[in-house]
């Protein structure tokens, strides 16, 4: 391999952090690392480059603490990747870096919170089905680490931009941005129909990258009786590669939906959503088709 050229300028942070993940191989790395790929020959797989490569971005990775090498077989020695708390870091930067593909490569360059039903975004979140969630865990609305998972049959994961109490709380020209609205709605119509999940055999839970505190102001007046977690860590959005938009400073989640068996195995994903209570009876609709249980109708309830 040709010697690296050092761009670690002592005064410049971007070009010392471009020595350490300046190779797009690195940042692949992290990502896939992220999505829970953790072995040698799994990451090798994924990202087809030649093991004598990977070998070195690997040592790279190591030798500058964004990942840590962990045992997990003695006869032969074998070797599992992690990311370190340093690692992790990184992830607000390959969410940036999608978010800039999707809006300016893929896109047109217009914010939006949701997609079109042929964009290549769209099709990124269907091929989750079939994928499995990572091992990770979320902060609820009182700060206490969850797993998005729960341990039900199903879990309904609603990924949704950011609901607030009051409306001056809102980010400015938040109205404005296609697919922004609706969350309030969106929330109370799985709170009214939390039973009807229930009886199906699903937990529902919430997640946007809000803070704790915030979502908390939002839970208690509106009285959700499931789990709104915060992903305001980016943790989900990488691991899952979740399509995102900025605004006001944040990076925020597009409005989509994933129903994850026990097993961690996503077994729908509903996006673009533009009808939110037709989306709310279509996970309703998919979890009791799969549990053999059917929901009840309107006119039942």
């Amino acid at each position: 391999m040709p010697q690296r050229t050092s761009l670690a300028d002592a005064d410049c942070a971007i070009a010392q952090a471009l020595d350490v993940v300046g190779d797009w191989w690195t940042l692949l790395i992290v990502r896939d690392t992220a999505r829970g790929v953790h072995r040698f020959d799994a990451l090798q797989q994924e990202l087809g480059m030649s093991r004598k490569v990977l070998t070195e971005r690997l040592r790279l990775l190591v030798d500058a603490g964004v990942l840590t090498r962990e045992p997990y077989q003695d006869r032969p020695a074998r070797y599992e990747y992690r990311l370190t708390p340093r690692g992790r870091a990184l992830l607000p930067v390959l969410i940036a870096l999608q978010d800039w593909g999707d809006t300016w490569v893929t896109g047109d360059g217009e914010t939006m919170a949701t997609t079109t039903e042929a964009s290549r975004e769209a099709a990124r979140v269907h091929a989750l089905v079939g994928t499995r969630l990572p091992e990770l865990q979320l902060l609820d609305s009182y700060g206490t680490l969850s797993d998005p998972v729960a341990d039900t049959p199903y879990t309904v994961l609603y990924c949704f931009p950011g609901a607030y109490a009051r409306r001056d709380a809102y980010p400015p020209g938040w109205a404005e941005i296609p697919g922004a609205r609706g969350c309030t709605l969106e929330s109370c119509t799985y709170r009214d129909q939390l039973a009807e999940f229930t009886a199906a055999g699903a937990s529902v839970h919430g997640v946007s990258t809000q803070r704790p505190d915030e979502q908390r102001a939002f839970a208690d007046p509106e009285g959700l009786r499931f789990p709104l977690l915060s992903d305001a860590e980016l943790e989900l959005a990488a691991a899952l590669r979740l399509p995102t938009f900025r605004v006001a400073g944040v990076s925020r989640l597009k409005r989509l939906t994933l129903v994850v068996d026990r097993d961690r195995t996503v077994r729908e994903a509903l996006y673009p959503i533009t009808d939110i209570e037709a989306s709310v009876r279509a996970a309703l609709t998919a979890v009791g088709g799969r549990t053999g249980r059917s929901p009840r109708s309107a006119d039942e309830r």
